[in-house]
């Protein structure tokens, strides 16, 4: 048969990584932490995993790799350049790994996104010779756009969105316009420079969409050095972990705690985290918490603004909710929380004082409450706080707004003016983590829980960009 590839989608981070096969053997490419999902798909499709293979030492989550090797007896190919604490097969610009009588792997050194980053050409043998299928991009070609250049520090930024454009050209030049791109990053993951474009591409694609391949290259690296944007805390533990090596993962269930377990937890400054919906948080939640959905990029976020090695507990309506927490914390080296309690909010307490609910309007209501016409029930608006990202933000903002990005909160609240806040971000998601840690802090706020898209046509004045 021919060549199968198949995707193992992580949205959460914004990253695939992929399974590719001739229906005995296969190949796993860039596998985040938790591999039972790989096992599952592999025994699935009835294939033996040979080879597993790493893109680039990964600053986003924490790689699987390693013990999906060690599980399977497979191969791991990671860059001979790559300075790790483990045994790998050490590959290079130029190997070629044969997989099968129907697939082979060829290596193309591809610097930009790290230093010793790979591309990996995936050719099938056919009646007329080896043709290739594709490549694996990992953090270099993108769908419309290329890996961020800046995750080994901003003294190599400039270097490597050079090294970035010529890897791309070397790409387009190497291979035919239908072979298929898989990248690894570009799906919503940090180290995207923008955001993919497609779902699917091929190289013949990619020459006429993406401006790495359209642009010299002076323009190429004015342009995306311009374009990022700060990204997660986190990502400054993950290259050291995947260097040294992961250990294997517990999944296994976490300490449950009671009502008077989750009162000293918060008192002393631990974070309890409510995955809920921000409906059902803003309706009833524990006073100290801060809310984080299941139903949004919750481990980006708490990954980001809590203190590296803060205990956390998660709160959550179900122990499946809280399963699959932990599998998203894992992936970004959170491996135990502290705790964990589920059912409904008003089992968390014995003191019905320590309930709290959460004041939310939309666009229209601050439009109204900044003429003089504030809905019943709500405060009047003294603060306006943006808490998008700076690139959302010079993009379009609602004029007289407080800018400070949520990452950036839990050590600016002092900065938010005096008075009552009315928080918002680009759909709600993030207003209401930041809403939380201001009535955590004293003060009074209300979430506008609404797209931004939607404010300047429910008649909120926005700022003049120009």
């Amino acid at each position: 048969m021919s060549v199968e590839v198949s995707v193992i989608a992580t949205s959460s981070l914004g990253d695939r990584s992929y399974l590719a096969s001739d229906g005995q053997v296969a190949i796993v490419v860039d596998p985040q932490r938790d591999i039972d999902r790989i096992l599952y798909l592999a025994g699935a499709k009835g294939v033996r995993i040979t080879h597993v293979v790493e893109t680039h030492i990964h600053n986003d989550y924490v790689s699987g790799g390693l013990e999906l090797a060690r599980i399977t007896g497979a191969r791991y190919l990671v860059a001979a350049a790559d300075e790790v604490d483990f045994d790998r097969m050490p590959v290079a610009d130029g190997d070629t790994m044969p997989v099968s009588d129907n697939l082979r792997l060829r290596v193309v050194a591809t610097p930009g996104h790290t230093f010793h980053h790979l591309s990996y050409v995936l050719d099938e043998a056919t009646d007329g010779g080896w043709q290739p299928a594709g490549v694996f991009t990992g953090g270099s070609l993108l769908f419309g756009t290329t890996g961020r250049t800046d995750l080994l520090g901003q003294e190599h930024a400039h270097e490597l969105a050079h090294h970035q454009h010529a890897s791309a050209r070397r790409l387009a030049d190497l291979l035919p316009d239908g072979a298929q791109v898989w990248p690894t990053h570009g799906f919503g993951s940090f180290c995207s420079a923008s955001q993919a474009d497609a779902p699917d591409s091929t190289i013949g694609r990619e020459k006429q969409a993406n401006e790495v391949l359209r642009l010299a290259a002076d323009e190429f690296v004015t342009q995306t050095l311009a374009g990022l944007d700060a990204y997660p805390a986190y990502y400054a533990h993950m290259g050291v972990a995947n260097q040294a090596g992961p250990a294997p993962l517990d999944l296994t269930p976490v300490t449950r705690a009671d009502a008077a377990q989750l009162r000293d937890r918060i008192a002393a400054g631990e974070w309890v985290v409510d995955l809920r919906h921000r409906k059902a948080y803003a309706a009833s939640h524990l006073a100290g918490t801060v809310s984080l959905g299941l139903d949004g990029p919750m481990s980006t976020w708490l990954g980001w603004l809590i203190e590296w090695g803060t205990p956390i507990t998660l709160l959550a309506e179900t122990p499946e909710q809280v399963a699959d927490a932990q599998r998203e914390l894992v992936r970004i080296g959170i491996d135990r929380p502290a705790a964990q309690a589920t059912g409904a909010a008003e089992r968390w307490t014995t003191e019905p004082g320590q309930l709290r609910e959460l004041r939310m309007a939309d666009f229209p209501a601050l439009a109204a409450a900044r003429t003089g016409n504030t809905p019943a029930g709500l405060p009047a608006p003294d603060v306006v706080l943006d808490v998008r990202m700076t690139n959302e933000w010079r993009a379009g903002r609602v004029e007289g707004a407080v800018h400070i990005p949520l990452p950036d909160l839990p050590k600016r609240l002092a900065d938010v003016p005096v008075g009552a806040v009315w928080v918002h971000c680009g759909s709600g998601y993030r207003a209401t983590a930041a809403a939380s840690l201001l009535a955590n802090a004293g003060r009074e706020v209300v979430v506008i829980d609404d797209r931004f898209d939607r404010a300047e046509a429910a008649g909120v004045a926005m700022a003049d960009n120009a």
